[in-house]
């Protein structure tokens, strides 16, 4: 089978999104063999310590930024009908990333004064990564609400970057020194609820009807989730600078309306499909959207009662894995065989005997991978409210151990 560039059509070239996809599992795995390292530091709340910098940006940028890198390139020429601008910019872009942000990991947590330079080079990167995606995006023929979202997490991406070069400069040169915090704080949430939440809320609108096979269903609701969720971000990034109680309460409250309103227009979706029996790994994904609903209603009510500040690392710590995290293990599940499927055996249809698309991955075989990715990061934040190190240990080694079985079962798809 050949799988180089396409020659027509939406269709990308299979072997760029994957680039992205099993680099980022090597990412995955590094980011949660580290943090086991890093429990006394964790419990303590010393969150900005080397050792747990270099781990976050392994998990956020080489595993979750990567993985939506790699979806971007599957996923953008099929939801606005347009292929991408150039595979072959793609691929060097994968490559200057990949080196940027590994080197960046690597000098976080050996020489965090000197991580500028292969922050930089992260930075472009990402920044050759969004003009690719400007490039395409604008071919579109009729931009619709799905544009508005991606768009909208492209912008919070290229801030967060922003952010996180101006810390480091910050860090080496002593200016915007007093407003240092509010702007860790910016990066923090326009890296989680801007760039990724927006990604899956778009992606979601496309998935969730595709692996539920559901048919004539209302957008309508989609146009109400927006205004108030980018309202609520940027209400709360207010707030980060000004220092105001009332307006971070005001930012929360607008975010958990707007996650509230997408949770019921996914229920309206799931409730037009014709696949009754939905995959274990794809009710997975759901249970995730539900997990950060929970998490929204949490932090909001921390903000209310004035125990934020406390509770800030645990929920971000749940925020990470049990909506972001999950989401992409889920829909991951589904998307790796299907796309490996297509493009080895969707031709072949007619002609030989091909295995099913159920063939690829063993959708039971998740249920057990799930349960230990749940216990686990239950166990780590547990560890964080009673200082136990014991369970912070044995949490997170269950879900390292996990983890590696996800990459495990994803990347068994290329033998079949």
């Amino acid at each position: 089978m050949k799988l180089g560039p396409s020659a027509s059509g939406n269709e990308t070239n299979i072997k760029l999104p994957f680039s992205f996809i099993f680099v980022s599992m090597v990412a995955l795995l590094a980011s949660q063999i580290l943090l086991l390292f890093q429990g006394d530091f964790l419990m303590d709340g010393q969150f900005r310590v080397p050792g747990i910098w270099s781990a976050a940006h392994l998990f956020i940028l080489g595993w979750a930024l990567m993985i939506g890198m790699g979806a971007m390139y599957q996923l953008v020429p099929v939801a606005f009908l347009t292929p991408i601008w150039n595979e072959k910019f793609g691929f060097i872009q994968f490559g200057v990333t990949a080196i940027g942000t590994f080197a960046f990991a690597h000098f976080l947590f050996h020489d965090p004064q000197n991580a500028l330079i292969p922050g930089i080079i992260t930075l472009i990167g990402i920044l050759m990564f969004l003009f690719q995606m400007f490039m395409t995006l604008r071919k579109q023929a009729k931009p619709n609400i799905l544009t508005l979202y991606v768009g909208t997490a492209l912008v919070c991406l290229l801030l967060t970057i922003g952010l996180g070069i101006t810390m480091l400069y910050s860090m080496k040169s002593g200016a915007a020194a007093n407003q240092y915090f509010a702007i860790f704080k910016s990066h923090l949430l326009l890296g989680t609820a801007g760039w990724f939440t927006m990604l899956i809320f778009g992606f979601s609108y496309k998935m969730v009807p595709m692996f539920s096979l559901s048919h004539g269903y209302s957008m309508k609701p989609a146009k109400f989730v927006y205004p108030f969720y980018a309202g609520g971000l940027f209400v709360a990034i207010v707030s980060f600078f000004t220092e105001s109680s009332v307006a971070l309460i005001a930012g929360l409250l607008l975010q958990l309306i707007g996650f509230a309103i997408f949770i019921y227009h996914i229920s309206l979706i799931l409730k037009k499909r014709v696949k009754k029996k939905l995959d274990r790994s794809f009710t997975f994904a759901l249970i995730a959207i539900l997990s950060g609903g929970l998490i929204h209603f949490a932090a909001f009510i921390t903000a209310l009662t004035g125990v934020f500040s406390k509770a800030v690392g645990p929920l971000l710590m749940m925020y990470l894995f049990f909506w972001i995290a999950f989401s992409i293990i889920g829909y991951l599940y589904k998307i790796v065989p299907f796309l490996w499927w297509t493009a080895k055996y969707s031709k072949e249809i007619g002609k030989k005997d091909v295995p099913s698309l159920k063939d690829m991955v063993n959708d039971r075989a998740s249920t057990p991978v799930f349960a230990c990715l749940v216990i686990g990061i239950i166990g780590v934040d547990l560890s964080l409210f009673i200082g136990s190190k014991a369970l912070f240990i044995s949490g997170q080694l269950l879900f390292t151990i996990a983890c590696f079985l996800f990459c495990f079962a994803i990347a068994k798809v290329v033998t079949k």
